[in-house]
């Protein structure tokens, strides 16, 4: 290290006529250091300055020591790529600048650190940043810290990184970012972090697929076609936004259905940050069990959206109208995916886990009360001769466990459902609302009580509340269920399973023709415990599965019997 004198003439450190100047310190008082922060002053290089009289004493001021790269980037305001902060200006500021961009106290490494990251930045961002310059071979990104080392194959790669953006300031999500050499020569990540561990692989296994040339049609693609099997719950822009937003930013959107499926096409900023969204979602599940995505690009290389509704959405231009709502509107790019008759396509999607298009304002209320942790429901509108608790527990228990029903004491043709997630609650309310039941439509919306309270002991209830918590017959006690992947909403066809071999077709037709007209029958050809059976309407369906839901078969079969797609 070394020390920093001021000298003054005649001894006294309190005379104002004569500029200080920088003298190293006596050979006695040096303390050898490897790379000196400070570059040492002599005679050779001051100002020459006549007159001065000689050394009568020296105050030492300050002791700089030597400090790394980690101090510098988390303490000083100062950058090693020779950009300083806006609040430091004058000839003394300059001189710090230039001695500090002289230093080297980290010498060329694979490695660089980057600092100073925005919030939301990702590991596809980082990457991103680097792919001009040469393979990757590791990335980590420190959130907490707003900061990432990236870890080049080749020195050079780095060394060519860092020299370009000593002129150049780097960006990232519109920010400035700072960008130096590690005092690290490799990368060692903790491999307990999975999700981070498999995060950054992809990033880098799509900065990989990016380098290695364009696409069969010369474009380097950044539009992902996404198909969501399984479709339990309802799935829409928002948390498609959620969850591909991790790995890069998200320029537009717009969800469909087609081929019978829920589709979206979703346009990213960069090839590494589709790649590297598509390397890691490809086959995950948005919920336990349900909701499948299966991701590939688009043909499409820029989505044209004239509308930002629940149906299409530019991130880049919030000032759009949000336009009709209906399919053909919310569809700019290709109308012709689909046909003129709107209710047509709004039914259609409604038989795949996609709530009716009831506009925005709808979906960001159910979203709301989702997220708010209420899975209780008001249903009204019921036919007060033949509600009970157990044929809502029966109906509303094809779309997640019913824990609670409450048949409203003075005003019966009213009831409270407590499902046991808040989201069995939002989608029983897509599937439900407006269906008719016994002849009447009911309505289906959020209730504003969180909890269905059970009467109090010796309390005159006539049996409007029932608790169904432990109940044998949910359909959604066991994680991961088939249950999950056949849910559908009301419809004149009916799956049937649990049917023991001694059944014959006559007996179950004749059991459900009580409840209205029996259209067609089928068993299934190669597992005859199962079978189709096709009512009249709707609402004979829905009043039939109230009844032959847990109809008992023999003394251990009880019949089973949910909504189905198919038809005979």
């Amino acid at each position: 290290m070394y020390l920093c004198y001021y000298t003054y003439p005649g001894g006294s450190h309190h005379s104002p006529a004569v500029a200080p100047t920088l003298t190293a310190a006596p050979q006695a008082a040096t303390i050898p250091v490897t790379e000196p922060l400070l570059v040492p002053a002599t005679q050779a290089t001051l100002p020459h300055q006549t007159g001065l009289p000689t050394l009568t004493s020296q105050f030492p001021l300050t002791v700089c020591r030597k400090r790394t790269s980690d101090d510098l980037m988390s303490q000083s305001p100062m950058v090693t790529n020779g950009t300083s902060p806006p609040h430091l200006s004058g000839s003394d500021n300059e001189a710090k600048k230039v001695k500090l961009e002289q230093s080297s106290a980290n010498g060329p490494s694979r490695v660089v650190h980057i600092r100073s990251l925005p919030p939301d930045c990702t590991e596809a961002d980082v990457v991103q940043l680097g792919l001009p310059y040469g393979k990757m071979s590791n990335v980590l990104l420190l959130k907490q810290k707003n900061q990432a080392f990236l870890e080049f194959l080749d020195e050079q790669a780095a060394v060519t990184m860092v020299s370009f953006h000593q002129q150049n300031p780097a960006q990232i999500r519109m920010r400035s970012v700072y960008v130096q050499f590690s005092n690290h020569k490799e990368l060692k990540t903790d491999q307990a972090n999975s999700f981070q561990n498999a995060t950054a692989q992809a990033a880098l296994q799509a900065a990989s697929a990016v380098m290695g040339g364009p696409t069969e049609d010369g474009q380097k693609r950044t539009t992902l076609r996404i198909i969501v099997e399984h479709l339990v719950y309802p799935v829409g822009i928002e948390v498609l936004y959620q969850i591909f937003s991790k790995f890069g930013k998200v320029l537009k959107m717009i969800i469909f259905t087609k081929n019978n499926s829920f589709q979206a096409l979703i346009q990213m900023s960069d090839p590494v940050a589709a790649n590297a969204a598509k390397l890691s979602l490809d086959g995950q599940n948005i919920y336990n069990g349900c909701c499948t995505l299966r991701i590939d690009y688009s043909k499409l290389n820029n989505l044209n959206v004239k509308y930002n509704n629940d149906k299409s959405r530019d991130f880049t231009n919030p000032n759009l109208p949000s336009g009709d709502p209906g399919l053909d509107q919310a569809m700019p790019f290709g109308a012709s995916n689909f046909s003129g008759n709107n209710s047509a396509q709004v039914s259609q999607m409604s038989s795949y886990g996609v709530p009716s298009p009831m506009g925005a304002a709808r979906l960001m209320t159910l979203n709301a009360a989702a997220a708010a942790g209420n899975a209780v429901l008001l249903v009204s509108n019921l036919d007060e001769q033949k509600v009970t608790p157990d044929a809502l527990f029966t109906l509303f228990g094809v779309y997640g466990d019913v824990h609670r029903v409450k048949i409203l004491f003075n005003k019966k043709d009213n009831a409270l459902v407590q499902m046991a997630e808040p989201h069995q609650a939002q989608l029983a309310i897509a599937h439900l609302d407006k269906v008719k039941v016994w002849g009447k439509s009911i309505r289906v919306t959020q209730s504003k009580h969180t909890l269905v309270q059970m009467p109090k002991e010796g309390q005159p209830d006539a049996g409007l509340t029932k608790d169904f918590t432990n109940s044998p017959l949910h359909r959604f006690k066991r994680p991961g269920s088939k249950n999950c992947q056949n849910i559908f909403p009301p419809s004149t066809v009916l799956h049937l399973s649990n049917i023991p071999p001694n059944i014959e077709e006559d007996f179950i037709t004749e059991a459900f023709q009580e409840h209205g007209q029996v259209k067609a029958f089928k068993f299934f050809p190669k597992d005859r415990k199962m079978a189709l059976i096709q009512m009249a309407s709707v609402d004979e369906a829905v009043t039939a599965l109230i009844a032959m839901h847990n109809y008992p078969l023999s003394d251990t079969n009880h019949l089973r019997v949910s909504f189905s797609k198919s038809t005979i």
